[in-house]
């Protein structure tokens, strides 16, 4: 076992045992809302992933360890301590142990501590990808080559609304991922349910989604799957009213010189204050949905590997 990681021991007991895991992400919780929401959203989607039999495991770097499994009271110190978190990516990771801080995860901190503790299903609300104007600024997130690189699932509403979408799409098929629609062949667009754009697979069952995974590890391809989940049909936005405010958000960025890794967060929470809460709302619950498709997909392919 990796010596900086701690597993918590009913997570390590389950994946002992055999039980289905379901990893969680901590940026969501320290950079994705304010507290007291984070805390309560963050708890609320342990509660579903067990409620559909899984255990849940929420990751994070707490004073240089690495954590596949929060308790009650690390998760309310990640909310309260919220954005003086670390928000940390691959190139983060050896420096945060070394010098013994804490780190939020995103979806590629997130993969790579899964992979080590030996968690397959991992669900999160949208992932990283190539951002707009990236052919001059090549921002491109870590999410993409850590998808095509470590061999975990990841269920999310699709990439980031943000994002460009067209070129997310033709990086992962240039790396070889496997892009999954779940009961659809259309990408969903994270707010809404429609992108226009195609997927590489339509699946229409846990059961389905979970044999392709069995069947990637078995011919030891490398690198993960993803999965994508449209948002619940009450809670999608409405194309222009989202496409208008993100526009907006996106004029605001350039204007500002924001970059890098504070882009998202920018954003994220420009989107939110521009649809009056709508999009943080519609955020929570394309999370919860994930958290229950992943945890399905997490016991059906523990049937599969016995």
């Amino acid at each position: 076992m990796n010596q900086y990681l701690d597993i918590n021991p009913e997570v390590k007991e389950a994946l002992e045992q055999g039980k289905p895991v379901v990893a969680l992400e901590s940026t969501i919780i320290s950079h994705g809302m304010p507290y007291p929401q984070n805390v309560e959203t963050a708890l609320n989607v342990e509660k579903i992933i067990r409620e559909e039999g899984a255990i849940p495991a929420t990751i994070a770097i707490i004073g240089g360890r690495l954590k596949a499994g929060l308790t009650p009271e690390e998760i309310e110190y990640f909310g309260k301590k919220g954005t003086e978190i670390t928000k940390a990516s691959r190139r983060d990771l050896a420096a945060l142990c070394a010098k013994g801080e804490d780190g939020a995860t995103t979806v590629t901190t997130t993969m790579m501590i899964a992979h080590m503790a030996g968690i397959k299903l991992f669900a999160t609300g949208g992932i990283g990808g190539v951002h707009r104007g990236a052919e001059t600024t090549m921002d491109i997130s870590a999410d993409l080559e850590e998808l095509a690189n470590t061999p975990v699932m990841v269920v999310c509403a699709g990439a980031k609304a943000i994002l460009n979408l067209q070129l997310t799409l033709e990086y992962l098929e240039t790396h070889g991922v496997p892009v999954v629609g779940y009961g659809t062949k259309e990408l969903p667009a994270f707010y809404s349910r429609h992108s226009g754009l195609e997927v590489d697979y339509r699946m229409d069952t846990p059961e389905e989604i979970a044999k392709l995974f069995k069947s990637q590890t078995d011919l030891g391809l490398r690198g993960g799957i993803l999965v994508t989940n449209p948002i619940p049909e009450e809670y999608s936005m409405d194309d222009t009213i989202i496409n208008k405010a993100i526009d907006q958000a996106i004029n605001e960025l350039e204007e500002k010189g924001i970059h890098g890794k504070e882009s998202t967060p920018f954003l994220l929470a420009r989107v939110k204050e521009l649809t009056g809460g709508d999009s943080l709302d519609s955020n929570i619950q394309l999370v919860y949905n994930n958290a229950r498709l992943a945890s399905r997909i997490a016991k059906a392919y523990v049937e599969l590997s016995k």
